[in-house]
């Protein structure tokens, strides 16, 4: 077998083994919107907090999708050597590998812009919803819960809310979850907000979500690599 058989064969197999995965995701993706709630059942309550606040559904249909569309060029671009698929294919996670530098960068610089947008968003609607909104209500109980942590930025996110001004306390885990949760008590716990929890966690693992962005990126420069050896390789058929 010659280097570029083999080269080829790998193609196949790698961009299978995608195709079969974006399959997959598409497939649960598409089952959480039409039967969320047995995914819940499933999974247990901390999805439902995942299925609201990121809306998975929507995010694995649209990953899977890519993931088919990119499995199916490479695989198929290598199995019948068409220079135009294996092009598309290259172009494709060539604007993929740049839009995750982009995110990478915007997120590294533009933590504190994030967080001021969250907050003008979050925050009404943590006074507005929280203890009417039966789901919304939960979904923040078990955040809250999950993550130790109180509100979006901290307990303050609830003043005049709906939920303060009917119980005339906060939630009781913006006070380590001692009741009755009042303003003295809340001040004097200062548990911290979900967004600085959440990025406390993620600056905690920084080193693991590096190490699985860098092989993410190795591994969309590798198949960039093979498929531009593939195409030009073909010239000299």
């Amino acid at each position: 077998m010659g280097c570029f058989t083999f080269v080829k064969v790998m193609m196949i197999l790698f961009n299978l083994a995608i195709f079969l995965g974006g399959g997959t995701l598409l497939g649960v993706g598409i089952w959480v919107k039409v039967d969320g709630e047995s995914f819940v059942n499933i999974f247990g309550a901390l999805s439902s907090s995942i299925l609201q606040v990121v809306n998975v559904g929507y995010l694995l249909i649209v990953i899977g999708a890519i993931l088919l569309v990119i499995g199916f060029l490479g695989c198929y671009g290598a199995q019948k050597e068409s220079k135009c698929l294996l092009i598309m294919f290259f172009s494709l996670v060539l604007i993929i590998f740049i839009a995750e530098v982009a995110a990478a960068v915007v997120a590294l610089v533009f933590t504190g812009l994030a967080e001021t947008l969250l907050t003008g968003l979050v925050t009404p609607l943590l006074k507005e919803k929280y203890g009417v909104d039966k789901t919304f209500t939960e979904i923040w109980n078990v955040t809250m819960t999950e993550v130790h942590c109180c509100g979006l930025n901290n307990y303050t996110d609830f003043n005049n809310s709906y939920y303060y001004e009917t119980h005339n306390s906060y939630p009781r885990q913006c006070c380590d979850t001692r009741e009755p949760c009042n303003g003295t008590l809340a001040a004097e716990m200062a548990v911290e907000g979900c967004f600085k929890q959440i990025l406390e966690e993620i600056r905690t693992n920084a080193g693991v979500a590096g190490g699985v962005a860098a092989g993410i990126a190795a591994l969309e420069i590798a198949a960039m690599a093979v498929s531009m050896y593939l195409y030009c390789r073909l010239d000299e058929k």
